[in-house]
């Protein structure tokens, strides 16, 4: 047996994956694990395929996955998580509204006038008011009174002008009463006067008249337009 130096430095033991006991080699790197082989031409193929696929996919997915969440609403058919775009349009002011309006007043000439209604609104012209039920009573320089009445009207106040509309009745306190479903008021000058058929009734009778009247010289003289037919009561 040759002897043994124990000086000499000693390398340790190490086991390879078969069992077997090796000597590590002098750099101090133990003998790899298992073998490593480079990938082959069709692996990196592969590799770069399906890089490239995925890259192209992610986009869309995300898109797919953002479309889902907007339009999840729209397919469940509830109202309360909607997502919706609209074109809202400008508010606009509501229109005056009066209860009750009550104009009171006097022509050029100082002679009083009221106007009133159930309701009163302002479409958007300054001091015209659209009114229902409205009621116009005028006093004439010779102290006789005109009262208009009607469903509807325009009252223009600058103009002093009543458009009466719809079951219109105009009664002058001689006792003469005229019904129609359109008369113009002229309020500063007493004239009232219309284009539409007229029905009259009075002291002397009936009449009727097709394309309406005027009533001019402060409620004195009332004309009739049109064929008119009049019944005439006698005198007692």
């Amino acid at each position: 047996m040759p002897p043994v130096n124990q000086d000499a430095p000693t390398r340790p033991l190490v086991a390879d994956p078969a069992g077997r006991v090796a000597v590590m080699p002098r750099g101090g790197l133990p003998p790899p694990s298992r073998a490593r082989r480079a990938p082959s031409a069709g692996e990196l193929a592969r590799r770069r395929f399906l890089i490239r696929w995925t890259k192209r996919l992610l986009p869309v997915l995300a898109l797919g996955l953002l479309g889902i969440i907007v339009f999840w609403p729209e397919l469940e058919g509830g109202d309360e998580s909607r997502v919706s775009f609209r074109r809202t349009a400008q508010p606009r002011p509501e229109a005056l509204r009066v209860i009750n309006p009550r104009y009171q007043g006097v022509d050029d000439l100082g002679r009083p006038y009221t106007v009133t209604a159930r309701l009163g609104q302002q479409p958007g012209a300054a001091e015209i008011l659209d009114l229902e039920l409205p009621r116009a009573d005028i006093l004439l320089s010779d102290g006789t009174w005109v009262f208009v009445r009607a469903e509807t009207a325009r009252y223009d106040k600058p103009a002093q002008r009543l458009d009466a509309k719809g079951e219109v009745e105009v009664y002058h306190d001689e006792g003469l009463a005229l019904f129609t479903d359109a008369a113009t008021v002229q309020i500063d000058t007493g004239v009232v006067s219309s284009e539409r058929p007229v029905a009259v009734q009075g002291g002397f009778g009936t009449l009727t008249a097709e394309r309406g009247f005027t009533v001019t010289e402060k409620g004195a003289v009332v004309n009739f337009h049109g064929p008119s037919h009049a019944v005439l009561e006698a005198a007692d």
